[in-house]
C-alpha cells in the first residue's frame, strides 16, 4: 500500500514522523508506504488539485491513494468549516474513489491544544488553554494563534516554530489523547487504518 498525503507546509511535514511512529504500532506488517507531498503554504485548488491528484494515481510509481490535508483556516474566506472544505475538495478532484479530503479544523495546531500542559512547560508560561473542545476554537482566534502567543509571553525566550516545536510538543505523547478530542484528527486516522485493511478507532 503507497499513500501520497498532500500538506500545506512546515507543521504537517514535520507530523510526518510522529504519525509514522504511532501507526507502526498499530499496523506493524500493514504499514504503508507514504509520501507527504509538501505545497510551502497551501495545497492546490480547484484544476490543479485535480491534476495534482490524477497525477499521483497513475503511471509507474502511482500511488494506491492520494489524502488531502487542508486547514479550514487559509487565510482566505474559501472554506466556512471542515465539511465545506471536504466537499470543495471532493468536487474539484471528481468522482475519484482513491481520494479522500481532509481537514484540521480550524488549523493543525488544533490537534496540538490537548498537550497544553507540555506547550505551558515549553513556552515557560502557566497561561491556560483556550475554552472549549480544540477543534472548536475558532477562526478569529485559531489555535496556531494562542501557542504563538504563549510562546510570545512564556519565559523560553523563543517564538514558536512549527518545525521545531511540533515534535518537541508530541515528543512521548499518545495521540490518542488529541485523537479523542479531536473528530476531524480521527477521521483522518480511520481513513488511513480503513486503506490498510485494519479495525478503525471507534
Amino acid at each position: 500500500m503507497r499513500i501520497a498525503i498532500l500538506v500545506e507546509g512546515a507543521t504537517e511535514k514535520a507530523f510526518e514522523l510522529i504519525l509514522q511512529d504511532f501507526l507502526k504500532s498499530r499496523l506493524q506488517q500493514k504499514m504503508p508506504k507514504f509520501k507527504f507531498i509538501s505545497y510551502d503554504g497551501r495545497i492546490p485548488k480547484k484544476e490543479k488539485l485535480k491534476r495534482s491528484v490524477e497525477n499521483l494515481l497513475t503511471g509507474n510509481d502511482a500511488f494506491n491513494a492520494v489524502i488531502a490535508l487542508t486547514d479550514v483556516y487559509t487565510g482566505t474566506n474559501d472554506f466556512e468549516d471542515a465539511a465545506d472544505a471536504k466537499a470543495k475538495m471532493k468536487d474539484w478532484v471528481g468522482n475519484n474513489p482513491n481520494f479522500y479530503p481532509h481537514t484540521a479544523q480550524h488549523d493543525f495546531e488544533a490537534w496540538l491544544l490537548p498537550y497544553w500542559s507540555t506547550i505551558q512547560k515549553l513556552a515557560k508560561s502557566n497561561k491556560s488553554a483556550p475554552g472549549g473542545l480544540p477543534e472548536q476554537v475558532n477562526h478569529n482566534k485559531s489555535p496556531s494563534y494562542h501557542i504563538k502567543e504563549i510562546f510570545k509571553i512564556g519565559k523560553c525566550q523563543n517564538s514558536y516554530s512549527k518545525t521545531r516545536d511540533i515534535l518537541r510538543i508530541l515528543k512521548n505523547q499518545d495521540l490518542m489523547v488529541s485523537i479523542n478530542q479531536c473528530p476531524e484528527f480521527k477521521e483522518f486516522i480511520n481513513t488511513i487504518l480503513l486503506l490498510c485493511k485494519v479495525n478503525l478507532i471507534p
